[in-house]
């Protein structure tokens, strides 16, 4: 069928040219000859009359040309439409003329074409339905657009070749067929509630077929599809930034800091969502690069606002629960740092990680952003740090302050000496030393940072030491000092080793003369 049809084609080619030729009196031999009136309207007659049908033919390529076979027949359609349009064999059609033509013919195929889809899609029973719902109506018209996606994809597919020195006409085809789209999409968009999204997802078909192809890529159609949804993105991340900064405020109030994942509920619901929104804005793919570049510049500015307001709720409460204490005895030497200030730690250390991600740009200055939450939050971290530090010690001091009433000649000493203590104070700090250890190690995520704060503790702890034996140089150690000092050292120096702080470290100067003064006090008391 397809070749009789190809060779139909050729052979009412070659008959037009032989009876144009004939009628105009230009016949290829040369030879002359003679027509009657009646010839001449009778032939007029059929060259208007196949003047309609080639039109009809190129108005309707997709039906007179499924799937662009015959193979080579639109082509031979329009080559024999481009004669037919000519006055006679030697005055042939001027090129606008010509382009005029199709370009009325394609015009007309873009309003058939997207008839019969939208037919196909039942778009008028549906979208103009009152009685269907707005998100029934966005689903509708994602499924028409994929159709008209398909469509449009078979005629690049089997009729660009045949148009290709019609290219610019055939872009404007595609073009008027998308403005016809365009009227039932606006009609849907306008008819979604004003805190609706369902229509994202038909953007984002639209623009990814469209900014993926040659010649519709910032076409009309791309640009009014981008100034349509516009205003809902806009409105889509300030509702987004709203509902965050809200999360924050509440989330905090009630919190129970308890771990979650890698920091607390109320920080992990804060980055999940910056980070889905700024998926979410990213996988558009905006075209336009400047409000694409607005959009993210926004958006890591409002990631680094959170994160900062998120810290500055953070710190507030960790030093209201560094004030608290959690004593598991009925003394101070019995404390362990809360739990719930290792999970305070963890949610900045976990901000910390996730600002590279969220607050960088990919364009332009890329830490304009990040740097200042960076920084920021590293403050935090050096300023708990100290907090943790600091509390840690005081449990040092608090024994030593019960150590001092053993000092030479003091009041205390002979009473507290018939008690015959052993090394019970020393015990006991000993004891607090590795169960904050463990707490610290176990409970906070960062070894990194768990292993500074062990090093800076424990150089605090050994210069404490050294100069609370600085002020006693001039008298001897109680034996009951003696034995709680050695004890300290000799167990805290363990401790920290098997937590990762290195020799040069625990071996310090201050350290070997604070074992040297030791050793003497130790020798001294064996001689008495």
């Amino acid at each position: 069928m397809n070749y009789f049809h190809s060779q139909w084609l050729k052979a009412n080619d070659g008959c037009y040219v032989f009876c144009t030729s004939h009628v105009s009196g230009n016949r290829p031999d040369n030879n002359v000859s003679t027509i009657t009136m009646e010839e001449r309207d009778r032939f007029s007659e059929i060259k208007e009359r196949l003047k309609q049908f080639l039109e009809n033919q190129v108005t309707n390529f997709r039906f007179s040309f499924p799937f662009g076979r015959p193979e080579g027949a639109l082509k031979a359609t329009l080559s024999l439409l481009e004669r037919v349009l000519s006055k006679d064999i030697a005055t042939p059609i001027s090129r606008d003329d010509i382009r005029n033509f199709i370009r009325k013919c394609l015009e007309n195929a873009a309003y058939t074409n997207y008839t019969r889809v939208s037919d196909q899609a039942k778009i008028e029973e549906m979208v103009y339905n009152r009685d269907d719902s707005p998100r029934k109506k966005i689903d509708d018209l994602i499924h028409l657009a994929e159709l008209c996606i398909e469509l449009l994809q078979q005629d690049s597919e089997h009729y660009q070749e045949a148009f290709k020195q019609y290219n610019d006409l055939l872009i404007e085809h595609e073009e008027i067929f998308w403005s016809l789209f365009a009227v039932d999409m606006e009609h849907v968009i306008d008819q979604q509630p004003i805190e609706s999204w369902d229509s994202f997802p038909l953007f984002q078909l639209l623009n990814d077929y469209l900014r993926q192809h040659d010649t519709l890529s910032n076409g009309r159609f791309h640009q009014q599809l981008r100034d349509t949804f516009a205003p809902l993105v806009i409105r889509y991340v300030d509702l987004m930034e709203s509902c965050i900064a809200q999360s924050i405020h509440k989330g905090f109030e009630k919190e129970n800091w308890k771990s979650k994942t890698r920091g607390c509920a109320t920080s992990e619901d804060m980055l999940w969502k910056l980070d889905a929104l700024q998926c979410f804005i990213r996988d558009l793919h905006w075209p336009d690069a400047i409000f694409a570049e607005h959009l993210e510049k926004r958006l890591k500015q409002m990631a680094s606002d959170m994160i900062e307001a998120c810290g500055k709720r953070v710190c507030r409460h960790f030093e209201n629960w560094i004030k608290k204490g959690g004593l598991i005895g009925g003394t101070s030497s019995d404390y362990l740092l809360p739990s719930e200030c290792c999970v305070m730690v963890n949610v900045i250390l976990d901000c910390k990680a996730q600002a590279l991600k969220l607050c960088a740009l990919h364009s332009g200055d890329l830490h304009q952003y990040h740097t200042r939450i960076d920084e920021y939050l590293e403050k935090i971290l050096s300023d708990m740090s100290k907090s943790l530090i600091q509390k840690l010690v005081s449990v040092l001091d608090s024994v030593f302050k019960k150590l001092s009433r053993y000092d030479e000649g003091s009041f205390f000493a002979q009473i507290l000496s018939l008690t015959k203590p052993i090394n019970e104070d020393g015990q006991s700090y000993v004891s607090c030393v590795n169960a904050n250890l463990e707490q610290l190690r176990q409970r906070i995520s960062d070894e990194i940072f768990t292993l500074n704060i062990f090093e800076e503790w424990y150089r605090q702890q050994t210069h404490f030491i050294f100069i609370w034996l600085g002020e006693r140089a001039e008298i001897s150690l109680h034996p009951y000092q003696l034995a709680c000092l050695l004890l300290i050292l000799k167990k805290t120096h363990g401790s920290f080793e098997l937590q990762g702080v290195q020799d040069k470290d625990l071996n310090s100067q201050a350290y070997s003369s604070i074992m040297q003064r030791l050793h003497f006090e130790e020798t001294a008391n064996a001689v008495k």
